[in-house]
């Protein structure tokens, strides 16, 4: 035997030597299989695995269409958002201009001296009416405050007065008027609260 056909390694296991490893000759390493592995199919089957694969690109081409429809979505609904934040407000405020155009005239027709104080008072009376109107066709209404009893979930307490008049606890001024939208206090009303001190008895 040639000593280049077949050598040992170091752990003493056979290995396969430089003459071997040229094309035409075929290495034999002792333990290995050298047929491979293969699985045999009837035409049926692989008829079937092949149609398995098909469906399998269509799902996977269809999720993809899915979610490229679902970034666009998305996208168009973040841009409607945005657009109706933008305008949200554009109803209320058309009305409003029109109270501004009343006041903006009644100014006016006072700084050119046509109207008198009571007639001036008249025209911001009725704009505060048509104000008052609007706020309440939005769901805006004043918070009762004076004569009430002080409720902190509406009233606001400024000043604490010590009196024998009213009722402990009792609103006695309305310093700010407090609105509601609908049910939930927007702002509320900044009061003066009483607080009762009982009258002395007169000695006889």
């Amino acid at each position: 035997m040639n000593k280049n056909d077949h050598t040992e390694n170091k752990n003493g296991q056979p290995s396969v030597g430089p003459d071997m490893a040229k094309p035409g000759k075929e290495a034999h390493v002792p333990g290995a299989n050298k047929a491979e592995d293969k699985v045999v199919l009837s035409r049926e089957e692989y008829e079937k695995l092949k149609e398995e694969v098909a469906k399998a690109g269509e799902t996977w081409d269809r999720l993809l269409r899915q979610q490229a429809d679902f970034e666009n979505v998305r996208k168009r609904l973040e841009r409607d958002k945005q657009e109706f934040q933008k305008y949200a407000h554009e109803d209320i405020i058309v009305d409003l201009l029109g109270i501004l155009d009343d006041l903006e005239r009644s100014v006016e027709a006072a700084e050119k001296g046509q109207e008198n104080s009571d007639a001036f008072l008249k025209g911001i009376e009725m704009i505060l009416a048509h104000l008052y109107e609007l706020l309440k066709k939005r769901g805006v209404i004043a918070i009762p405050a004076k004569g009430k009893k002080f409720d902190p979930n509406q009233h606001e307490a400024l000043v604490q007065t010590e009196t024998s008049e009213h009722e402990d606890g009792e609103v006695i001024e309305e310093m700010q008027k407090g609105y509601k939208l609908n049910d939930r206090v927007i702002r509320t009303a900044k009061v003066r609260v009483a607080k009762k001190i009982e009258k002395k008895k007169k000695e006889g």
